[in-house]
């Protein structure tokens, strides 16, 4: 049975994407079920959901069988265990990327995290992956540090679809949306066709509250407390100001007029920390068409059970968002260390997953042995 609320946030023109993926999911017909029935359109990986994957029950015992009987090492043995989940994934998806015109039915696979500060190592795997994966409905994801920057508009240049990951400032979302234009402008010169690729840049959300909250709990006047778990959200709308300016400008329409897609904003990280806050905050707050949401599957499951929709939330909000970053900087946060913070925190977390996941293997691979 579709479900209601889903249905009403789908048809405000958000793209809901889980923020989740196993074989166990694949297997079971579970994620069909969430196509056919809560409206999910895509799906986004990262590390730490590979290792809890595996970590759990026997979905990927004979694989690692067969790898362990050919010798695998533990880096190829991982590559070969996220490249058949996500493969599988995109044929999973493949009707809803046929049927949005390549828009949704997305699914993303990620770089290596050690390679963040490595930006031709980081084009050189773009380019491994997307060659593995072989699939049209692929995203590969590339952080945006700034090595990562220019490896965005390299994997581009090469025809290669990308979601720009861990993103948390309005200032690195504009270097990102230029480096977007700047590979879309090379992939043009290079003979591709622009229609065909595709990316999205997902903007942190609750991670920007949490640490904003902390600090602002240091500060602890009643005028720093009264400002806790808004920041999130306005700096969510601040972005989409910052995307409606880009692509509405003539270099924008330049691209557009050889088929390429505006690089959609993707609300990341939208599953709520705190529990004083709303659990469905960063759905019900960050509506407007043409933008997605990836959700853990209990923030959406949240949403289908109480989630509302109360129409766009985002546009013309930009005056509004703005007040509450003056407001923050007035009580004496320090955004530009709030944002450095959580770039390196989220680089640190995912090259932690990622040898963790590398672990797990291992001793998957000992075991099988």
């Amino acid at each position: 049975m579709s479900n209601a609320r889903l249905a009403e946030l789908a048809a405000a023109g958000v793209s809901i994407w889980l923020d989740d993926l196993s074989r166990e999911r694949l297997r079971s017909g579970s994620l069909k079920q969430l196509i056919t029935d809560w409206h999910v359109v895509g799906v986004t990986t990262n590390p730490t959901i590979f290792a809890g994957a595996l970590a759990d029950g026997e979905a990927y015992d004979e694989q690692v069988r067969e790898l362990a009987g050919r010798g695998a090492s533990v880096e190829d043995a991982v590559r070969e265990i996220t490249v058949a989940d996500v493969t599988e994934a995109c044929d999973v998806f493949r009707g809803v990327w046929e049927s949005t015109g390549g828009v949704d039915g997305r699914v993303s696979l990620e770089v290596d995290p050690g390679l963040a500060r490595d930006t031709d190592g980081t084009v050189a795997q773009a380019i491994d992956l997307w060659k593995a994966v072989d699939r049209p409905n692929l995203l590969v994801k590339i952080p945006a540090t700034e090595a990562g920057l220019p490896a965005i508009t390299r994997a581009l240049a090469e025809g290669i679809s990308v979601n720009v990951t861990l993103i948390f400032s309005v200032e690195r979302y504009r270097a990102v949306m230029d480096a977007y234009l700047d590979g879309l402008e090379a992939a043009a010169a290079n003979g591709h066709t622009l229609a065909g690729i595709a990316s999205v840049a997902s903007f942190f959300v609750s991670r920007v509250d949490s640490e904003i909250d902390t600090r602002l709990e240091a500060i602890g006047t009643d005028e720093a407390l009264a400002l806790r778990g808004k920041a999130g959200v306005a700096n969510s709308r601040l972005a989409y100001a910052a995307f409606q300016e880009v692509f509405a400008g003539a270099r924008w329409e330049a691209l557009a007029a050889q088929g390429a897609a505006a690089q959609r904003p993707l609300w990341a990280s939208t599953g709520v920390k705190n529990p004083d806050y709303p659990d469905t905050l960063y759905v019900t707050e960050l509506v407007v068409a043409g933008t997605v949401n990836t959700m853990p599957e209990k923030t959406m499951q949240a949403f289908a059970d109480h989630g509302e929709v109360h129409g766009d939330r985002v546009t013309g909000t930009a005056a509004q968002a703005q007040q509450v970053f003056d407001d923050l900087a007035r009580v004496g946060v320090d955004l530009t260390d709030v944002f450095l913070t959580l770039e390196d925190e989220g680089v640190e977390k995912f090259e932690k997953s990622w040898s963790e996941l590398g672990d797990t293997v291992q001793g998957q691979l000992d075991g099988a042995r």
